[in-house]
């Protein structure tokens, strides 16, 4: 059975999930501006600090973990795209990153940490 993650909502708590929302949107945008996924990820380590012990901190680990993982199959796909399979690598590597990132927007919006304990 999973617990419940209570949900306090306090000033540092809205502050939090400001920056949650602003990296989920640095994200997004990062398809018509790559930069603009470095920029989120900076976001990320620089304001990690702000959101331990809270749930939020599920949701920088989510994003972190997003750019990480999605930069290397990027760069993956973009290494073999000279012998074909590179294109299928990028084109799966876009959906994989656009599913995580909606389900993380949508998660937070709902109030939800990304990772329930058990």
């Amino acid at each position: 059975m999973r617990k419940q993650t209570e949900i306090v909502d306090d000033p540092s708590i809205t502050s939090a999930k400001r920056s949650a929302t602003i990296v989920y949107a640095l994200q997004a945008a990062a398809f018509l501006l790559a930069a603009t996924f470095i920029a989120a990820v900076v976001v990320n380590y620089v304001k990690k600090g702000d959101v331990e012990n809270t749930w939020i901190a599920s949701h920088f680990r989510w994003q972190i973990r997003t750019f990480w993982f999605g930069s290397l199959w990027f760069l993956l796909g973009g290494i073999t795209l000279m012998m074909g399979i590179g294109y299928f690598i990028l084109m799966g590597t876009a959906v994989w990153v656009i599913y995580r990132i909606a389900k993380g927007w949508l998660a937070l919006l709902d109030n939800k940490p990304m990772y329930l304990e058990e």
